[in-house]
């Protein structure tokens, strides 16, 4: 199964939208599901719900920082190259969204910032974007990991 697709699967599962991109990455990021899920957990919902920077985004992130990341202290230059890596993936996500804030995303709903989750219902699921955003940022990192072979770790 695709990351998108396996992506999009654990969304309407009941996964928040950061679990969703995040674990659909365990094949490449190496990362045990459940360590996977937990680590993730507290992006969903634009950081813990404060509707922040979409948890789509947030895993996209934490997998280019996976594959990516830098480690040394001091080298700016693999700093600065990291950091622009990390906005190319957001400039991607805005050419089709507009915006990687969660809270402008979802503009139009009525949705607070309590940390309460809403319940996934049928209804819930007819109304709400996010899947598209799962999707996109999926795709979004397949393309860039396909164009961009990670390097082997040690």
């Amino acid at each position: 199964m695709e990351h998108a697709e396996k992506a999009c699967q654990l969304f309407a599962e009941g996964r928040n939208c950061a679990q969703s991109v995040f674990t659909a990455f365990c094949d490449v990021t190496g990362f045990d599901e459940e360590l996977a899920l937990r680590l993730s957990s507290s992006f969903g919902a634009g950081m813990g719900r404060m509707r922040e920077v979409c948890g789509t985004c947030s895993a996209m992130f934490m997998v280019a920082g996976i594959l990516y990341g830098y480690s040394s202290k001091g080298d700016d230059a693999e700093k600065a190259e990291h950091y622009k890596r990390i906005q190319y993936l957001a400039e991607e996500f805005r050419k089709q969204h507009e915006t990687i804030i969660c809270l402008d995303l979802l503009k139009g709903l009525n949705v607070n910032k309590s940390p309460i989750p809403e319940k996934r219902t049928e209804q819930y699921y007819k109304v709400r974007p996010c899947i598209r955003f799962v999707r996109t940022a999926a795709e979004i990192l397949d393309r860039y990991i396909a164009e961009n072979p990670p390097e082997t770790r040690k």
